[in-house]
């Protein structure tokens, strides 16, 4: 059996996916400005044997909710948030083998100057990096970057379609690998003839080239996406190496890899390049008792008009205007389609009442919540790991860094007694997660 991957999923903000855990007695996460505590969760997860520290990340404010901006600013709902671009230096400095996921929107910037940012991080931190692309729901982060209303759903994704084509002509093409010959007798440093412009002339972009960066590492960044709309997962076939996707039951999951797979066939990629990363919640504790009042606690802090105005971010959906107790029906949304499908798909025999989605979403959003001895937790990942074709999980906190010290403290000794969770192997990120440095011949970048 391949061994378990482990990413840490997380947020250079205040709240990520738990409202309210902030006020929980020993909860640091408003500690996210300050340097020592992210170089302690880069050592944390490293010991633990985590693959790489994922980073979710968001434009705009979340204001659907009750149509105002005022809950989520007054419960730090994802804000306030810091970039997570500029802990890579700091974290990679303590650590040796981590990996770093940075999220970054293909509709708010440009590929031409995002291509030099992931080689100048791939360099400094010889091959750990990996781009999370992500299209951008909120329609105040519109607002707030000048270019007026939300892009339609799916011109979203037209313009990731050509924002990616430009990147991996940067990345993969525009130098050779022989381009780089550092000749000091001779006076040359890199040979011109080795350098080539894309010629880039899109629909969104004109970008002629060539790349400011010699190859990095990898060229190429790991690719992570989360795609759950039609349109969403057609390109996350197409493009992503590492697949984050967070639905409460097996059944969901493996209904999302098993169309997935197909997808990526489709391409012309071998559906096998993919990995699979359902998101888990933990809760922990050295006794079943112990667990249990700790979830129960947990329970109790959750902010529910917080989960609310989370949640109608999320959805496109103004949760305020509905009755608790009315069932959430499914719809079509310009926001994130995988936080609709977890309750409405997932498991089609249950029906979901708006009330019961902010009581389950409060811990972790839409991810399963494994309470339990080291034992317990074990277990149930153990089970969607061998009973799924996943790679592992992406690992969610309710308290930080309890959530974290509690997993790697506890659970990761009984993984690695069950041989689940073994050594990483390879130099880089993409190494690490089971490939080659560089992207396989299959990956459309490739051909």
């Amino acid at each position: 059996m391949d061994r378990m991957h482990l990413n840490l999923f997380t947020m250079n903000a205040v709240t990520h996916v738990s409202p309210g855990a902030w006020q929980y007695p020993g909860d640091r996460a408003a500690d996210y400005t300050d340097r020592d505590y992210w170089t302690d969760v880069a050592r944390t997860a490293e010991r633990g044997g985590f693959d790489a520290v994922f980073f979710a990340d968001v434009r705009g404010i979340y204001d659907v909710y009750d149509d105002d901006r005022d809950v989520a600013i007054e419960r730090a709902v994802q804000t306030p948030s810091n970039d997570p671009r500029f802990l890579v230096p700091a974290m990679a400095e303590v650590t040796d083998d981590l990996g770093f996921a940075i999220t970054r929107s293909t509709t708010y910037n440009h590929p031409y100057e995002l291509a030099r940012e992931f080689s100048t991080l791939d360099h400094l931190t010889d091959g750990r990096i990996a781009f999370n692309i992500v299209t951008s729901y909120l329609e105040s982060a519109a607002a707030n970057l000048g270019v007026g209303q939300r892009l339609d759903h799916d011109d979203r994704y037209d313009r990731a379609d050509e924002f990616m084509e430009v990147c991996y002509a940067l990345w993969e093409e525009s130098w050779d690998e022989s381009a780089v010959v550092r000749d000091r007798e001779a006076g040359v440093f890199t040979d011109p003839d080795g350098v080539h412009t894309i010629d880039h002339d899109g629909e969104w972009f004109s970008v002629r080239g060539p790349h400011g960066c010699e190859p990095s590492p990898q060229r190429t960044p790991f690719i992570y996406q989360a795609g759950s709309s039609d349109r969403g997962r057609e390109f996350a076939a197409a493009n992503a190496e590492a697949v984050f996707c967070s639905y409460p039951t097996k059944s969901g999951v493996e209904e999302y890899v098993a169309d997935m797979r197909e997808r990526a066939a489709g391409h012309g990629r071998d559906p096998d390049s993919l990995g699979f990363y359902p998101g888990i919640v933990p809760i922990v504790g050295e006794t079943e008792a112990l667990a249990r009042e700790k979830h129960e606690s947990y329970r109790e802090a959750v902010d529910v008009e917080a989960v609310l105005a989370l949640l109608s971010g999320f959805m496109d959906m103004d949760l305020s205007e509905l009755d608790p107790d009315q069932p959430l029906e499914h719809i079509e949304t310009k926001a994130i389609q995988g936080a609709v499908n977890a309750f409405t798909k997932a498991d089609p025999d249950r029906e979901w009442t708006v009330r019961e989605v902010a009581q389950f979403a409060g811990l972790g959003s839409t991810s399963p919540v494994v309470v339990g001895t080291p034992e317990t937790v074990a277990d149930e990942l153990e089970s969607w790991y061998t009973d799924l074709p996943i790679a592992g999980f992406n690992v969610k906190e309710v308290t930080r860094p309890d959530s974290l010290y509690d997993f790697v403290d506890l659970v990761v000794p009984e993984l690695r007694e069950r041989g689940l969770l073994a050594e990483s192997d390879g130099d880089t990120l993409r190494e690490r997660a089971g490939g080659d440095a560089r992207l396989p011949d299959r990956h459309p970048a490739r051909r």
